[in-house]
């Protein structure tokens, strides 16, 4: 089975940051330096499925043969279960970087400790926590009491 990959338009940066915590290889073309957005959505990146809320942009798409889909709810809960169709399943997998999809690791113990400083963080949180780390963006990730809001946000939506 072909791991399924996207580009989410401007208007989809929420369920972008859900689809990387889901393990999904997405593009957010927000964090993409380009000028003409939706030519570069319709042009650039034709393996990974355009999800867009905007309907021009999909009409656009589906004329030129490029995988699209139209998003219609304006709330992240229900773009999250649309996307059911595709059979993408919402979950904390933390194998990608929800703000800049690089594909997490296991961190160095200096590389962890250099990111515990930054973030004004104890080094209680090596033995408390696994950890996961960002060498993108040096962002370190744990199973926090944020990992519980967002397990009971996912249940939410099942």
């Amino acid at each position: 089975m072909v791991e399924m990959k996207f580009i989410c338009d401007r208007m989809l940066g929420k369920l972008a940051t859900w689809l990387r915590i889901s393990g999904y290889d997405t593009l957010y073309i927000g964090d993409l330096r380009v000028d003409d957005e939706d030519e570069f959505l319709l042009k650039n990146y034709l393996d990974r499925v355009l999800i867009t809320k905007d309907r021009d942009l999909f009409t656009k798409s589906k004329k030129m043969g490029r995988e699209a889909f139209l998003v219609k709810s304006n709330n992240v809960a229900e773009q999250m279960r649309e996307l059911k169709v595709l059979g993408v399943k919402f979950q904390i997998v933390m194998d990608r970087c929800s703000v800049c999809n690089t594909p997490l690791r296991k961190p160095t113990e200096d590389e962890a400790l250099a990111a515990l400083k930054e973030m004004n963080l104890g080094k209680d949180m090596l033995e408390k926590y696994e950890l996961w780390f960002c060498e993108n963006c040096k962002k370190l990730y744990w199973m926090g009491s944020h990992w519980v809001n967002m397990i009971r946000f996912l249940r939410k939506i099942e």
